[in-house]
């Protein structure tokens, strides 16, 4: 359906309350695919909140949450394919997780341990880890896929920002060279409205985020980022395109950062409660749920076991992560260069002779 505010398209097939207010894709009859799609989003939501109470309680470091935003990397990685590469930013917990990334990964990652981006699972081996500095996730992004077109494979970077991003020269950049080159590439921004304490409406004078794309010659459009339906929809139409060569597309998700920007963020400073009140009636997961509700293939009964099921695997990944042997300390050096200097080789030496040195002492002590 158009967009009142702009020429691109906009797509919505679910309304805030759950309704359906327009004809599904086939693809949406598929009641297992929804079962499993909100499983993700609810298992994301827990495990999310989890991980905030960790970092309250000095068990992890600042961490980024997603609530209210789950629908947008669900979608993502439920269907990106194997051989895919995900360049992701720091909130992409829900497609992480999609990917096959372990939560105990993910947790040692916000942790501090490097070991958190050394992902096990297949699918996900070859996935960058999360990008802190702005936008410049977009630009390698582009570098994979230029090496995908190179090559001939019909593969798809896949990367994200948020909408604060897009206001950065090296996303712009990334923009041009994606299309300049027609590269197999779908940026996704996930427009949450705030970008930390700046708010979208002063961020940028265009209309729409998405209609950057127009001056870098590709496709752009936007999409419900509350409605899961719609972002599954429009996302794997993007993936395809990409695939089978038919240059970049930029999706611009709507949604709200329900949620601090970080840990070490206070959003009540900027933002009214009436805003973060408005915003809880439209968030994903109650409007998936009421959906399904409403066609008969959800009730409290499997609502509750969900919960139950989830609550366990979090737990679990909790377990696993703070059973981990911390890294000996020199480890810190490990990833800086992936060969040492050697102008540095007698700084390296000196750091390892002091913690071998304490560590005999404290040996020798107990």
């Amino acid at each position: 359906m158009p967009n009142n505010n702009n020429e691109l398209a906009y797509t919505r097939y679910l309304a805030p309350d759950g309704r359906l207010i327009g004809p599904l894709p086939g693809w949406a009859d598929d009641f297992n695919l929804l079962t499993r799609l909100y499983r993700h989003m609810v298992l994301t939501r827990l495990f999310d909140q989890k991980t905030v109470a960790l970092q309250r309680t000095g068990r992890i470091g600042t961490f980024a949450p997603t609530l209210g935003q789950e629908a947008i990397g669900v979608a993502i990685g439920s269907l990106m394919q194997a051989e895919d590469v995900l360049v992701p930013y720091y909130r992409d917990t829900a497609v992480q997780l999609m990917r096959g990334v372990r939560m105990d990964e993910i947790l040692l990652y916000w942790g501090g341990d490097e070991r958190g981006s050394a992902y096990a699972e297949p699918a996900a081996a070859q996935d960058f880890p999360l990008c802190v500095p702005i936008a410049t996730q977009a630009l390698h992004a582009c570098g994979v896929a230029s090496a995908f077109k190179v090559r001939g494979e019909h593969r798809v970077a896949v990367t994200t920002c948020g909408d604060g991003a897009t206001s950065k020269g090296d996303f712009l950049e990334a923009l041009n060279v994606a299309g300049a080159w027609q590269l197999p590439v779908v940026f996704v921004i996930n427009n949450n409205q705030w970008a930390i304490s700046v708010p979208r409406r002063i961020q940028c004078g265009a209309p729409t985020l998405a209609q950057k794309a127009i001056g870098a010659g590709f496709h752009g459009e936007q999409v419900d980022g509350n409605d899961i339906l719609a972002v599954y929809d429009r996302m794997r139409i993007a993936l395809d395109r990409a695939r089978k060569g038919k240059g970049p597309v930029l999706l611009e998700c709507l949604s709200y950062r329900l949620g601090d920007h970080t840990t070490a963020d206070d959003a009540t400073r900027y933002r009214s409660a009436e805003e973060v009140r408005q915003a809880w009636q439209e968030e994903p997961i109650k409007r998936l749920q009421s959906f399904m509700a409403s066609q008969g293939i959800w009730d409290e009964g499997r609502e509750q076991a969900l919960i139950a099921e989830c609550q366990v695997q979090v737990q679990d990944a909790v377990s696993a992560y703070e059973s981990r042997a911390p890294q000996p300390p020199e480890s810190a050096m490990d990833h800086v260069y992936a060969q040492w200097p050697a102008a540095l080789a007698e700084q390296r030496e000196w750091f390892m002779e002091r913690v071998a040195r304490r560590e005999g002492g404290q040996s020798h002590e107990q």
